[in-house]
Order: C-alpha cells, then structure tokens, then sequence
C-alpha cells in the first residue's frame, strides 16, 4: 500500500518534468500537432507518459517492492512496443490500418487464452485494438484523452485490485498518475499534447488490463463490464460515424465531429468540455466496476449500454452555436462594426434572395488624403476556435 502510493507520486512527478523537458527538443525535431493551426503543440507528452509508466513500473519490479509477474511484465512490453508504432505515427503519416494491425499482433501476445478461449481470446484482440484506437481518436482536443484515460485507469486498478492482481493494480494506478502528471501541461491552452504515442499506450493498457481482470469469468457479464469501462470512448467513436455517414464524408477524414467539439458549440468553454467528457465517463466505470466486484447486478450495464444511443442522438442532432456567437461576443462586436460600416441596421441578417448592399451608399473618403490612417481590415474570429486532432 505504501510503495503504491510513493510509486504514483513519482508517476506523476517524473510524468509533469518529463512533459516539460521534452518539449523543446520535440519543437526543433518539428513532431508537433499538425491540427493546430492556431498554436504548435509538441506531441512530447506521450512520451513523458510511457517513460514514467514503464520507469516507476520496472523500477518496482527490478526492487521487488512491487512484482509485477509475469502476465503485467509481457503486458508492459507489449503497450511500449504499441507506443514505438505510436510514435512513428506521430512522426510520420501512417494510415490507420497500419496501426490497427500492428496494436492487434501486440494483443495477441497478452490475451490469457487458456482463461477465455480460442474464439473468446480472437474477440479480445480485435477489442483491444479497437479501444486502443478509440482512445487515440478520443484525444482531440486539449485534456481530453488524459483525462478520460485517467479516469478509466482507476476504474481498471480497481478491479484488478478486487481480483487480487496487485501488480497489474499498481501498473494502472502509476498510469493514472502519470496521466494527472501529463494534465499539468495538457490542460487547456495546452502546451504538449498526448499524440499517437501516449494515446495508443493508453487505450492499450486499459483494454487489455480489462480483459486479463475478466478472465475465465462468466462471458456476458465481461463483455458488459468490458463496454461500461470504455462506454465514453465507444460513444465518440459511433458520434462520429454517425455524424460522418449521415454527412456523406469518409470515415477516416478528420473533422471538428467529436465530443468535445460538440460540446464547445454547446457554448462550453475548453475546460468545460473536457471537464464534461469526464463526466460523462465517469459513470460507465463506476457501473463497470461495481458489476465487476458485485455490488451490482449485471442489468445495470444495460443503463449505460442505453445511455449511450441516447447520448450520441442528442449531440448529433442538437442545434448549436459555436462560442463567441452568442450576445456580447468578439465574434458579434465585429459583425457589428461590419454592418455600422456597410450603412445597415445592427441585428440585419442576409437572407437568400435579398442584397445586403444599402440602398444609399456611404461617401467614399479620398484614399489620397495625407490626413487620414489607413483603415486597418476588420476580420471576424470564431472565439474558442474549435480543435481537430486525431479525427
């Protein structure tokens, strides 16, 4: 209990002074966040995650402070080799299917199929993978995959903890810590973000921790546990999807569709949709994991399995403004001083059909009087510009 505790302050410690340190060399080496257009985010945290996961974790075993076993040592070779395909995602384009094949042969190497079976332990790989991949599309914008992941990973150690696995508890807990370490430059404006890396070592980790927890138990009720721990990720997955289809747009094709995005034209600022998708993962890992322990029944997964249609259909299909558009914002202070210049009434809108040129035009100033500045153009900004990662 000790030792878990010191080993989760070092996560978090050597995580935050990790995230700083390599974010410069990260600016030079150009591994930046190609979706920001507005500011460059280095995709250095990543790293700084995984060095402190798997530091604090060898650092235990190595002591024997803290075994890790057998099972949670191939586990942790296999999330850094996950992380190694990550960050050469990260460096160079690598389409999806690449990373999706690569993360599914390192999950075949960690699936306990003498506990699940043959067909069962296929469909655990192919599961791995995805929430693997779902967590990397989850971070799309500041905070939110740390956070999400952080939460889950305390879902995780807790029913790995209640099946006595102590070194595959301690390994999620140094995770978390390592991601709350992480948050410290991640938090909204960030200065480093997850990337391919962190995001993939993440999903990883979780999805096959989960899966090695609810081994040999019955199959039904691992399945529901398995979707309640992850329900936030799945949920921006079919958000997506159902926004892209419906759209008429590739799957593959980034865009500002995820859950973040609609909850900052919700009118949330950054923080707030981050805070929000924590939230909302929130309560699938606590359904999860009082089925796991068996506090609850199983019938409370079918809570969170309903929740989630009803939480996609309501962000895909509510009416939504984007932030600043609202009253006394940048964004309608500059549509204000266009509409004084062109000579129309302050709350004129352009309808189809109708010319918003003013009927009696302004006098035209001389533009060769000395007198008079140059006029400086006016440009209208989107306040709370919304962020497109990891589509």
């Amino acid at each position: 209990m000790l030792y878990g505790i010191v080993a989760a302050a070092t996560a978090l410690l050597l995580a935050a002074v990790l995230a700083a340190l390599l974010r410069v060399p990260a600016l030079r080496l150009g591994l930046l966040d190609r979706r920001q257009r507005q500011r460059r985010v280095p995709l250095s945290g990543g790293v700084a995650v995984v060095l402190a996961t798997c530091g604090v974790a060898v650092a235990g075993d190595r002591t024997g402070l803290a075994p890790l076993g057998e099972g949670t040592g191939t586990l942790l070779a296999a999330g850094a080799g996950v992380a190694a395909l990550g960050l050469v995602a990260d460096a160079w384009r690598l389409k999806t299917r690449f990373l999706l094949v690569g993360t599914a042969v390192a999950a075949a190497f960690v699936v306990p199929y003498a506990d699940t079976g043959v067909p069962a332990g296929v469909a655990a790989v192919g599961w791995i993978a995805g929430v693997a991949l779902a967590f990397r599309a989850l971070d799309h914008a500041d905070g939110v995959g740390g956070t999400a992941g952080a939460v889950t990973a305390f879902g995780v150690a807790a029913c790995a903890a209640a099946e006595v696995m102590d070194g595959l508890a301690v390994l999620l807990s140094v995770l978390a810590a390592a991601l709350t370490g992480f948050l410290l430059h991640n938090w909204p404006p960030a200065r480093v973000a997850l990337g391919g890396c962190g995001a993939l070592f993440t999903g990883f980790l979780l999805a096959a921790a989960a899966v090695t927890t609810r081994a040999g138990q019955d199959a039904a009720t691992g399945a529901g546990v398995l979707f309640a721990l992850t329900a936030v990720a799945v949920a921006d997955v079919a958000l997506v999807v159902l926004a892209r289809r419906t759209a008429g747009r590739p799957l593959l094709r980034r865009g500002p569709d995820h859950l973040a995005h609609r909850f900052r034209r919700l009118g949330l600022t950054p923080a707030g949709a981050t805070v929000a998708v924590a939230a909302a993962a929130l309560p699938g890992v606590l359904v999860g994991t009082l089925v796991h322990t068996g506090v609850l029944g199983t019938s409370a997964v079918l809570w969170v399995a309903g929740g989630v249609p009803v939480v996609v259909l309501v962000l895909w299909r509510v009416r939504a403004r984007v932030p600043g558009q609202g009253r006394g914002g940048p964004e309608t202070r500059a549509g204000r001083g266009v509409r004084a210049r062109q000579g129309l009434p302050p709350h004129h809108r352009h309808r189809p059909g109708r010319s918003s040129v003013p009927l009696v035009q302004p006098p035209r100033e001389s533009a060769e009087s000395p007198l008079r500045a140059p006029r400086r153009s006016a440009s209208s900004q989107v306040g709370g510009s919304l962020r497109v990662r990891n589509g």
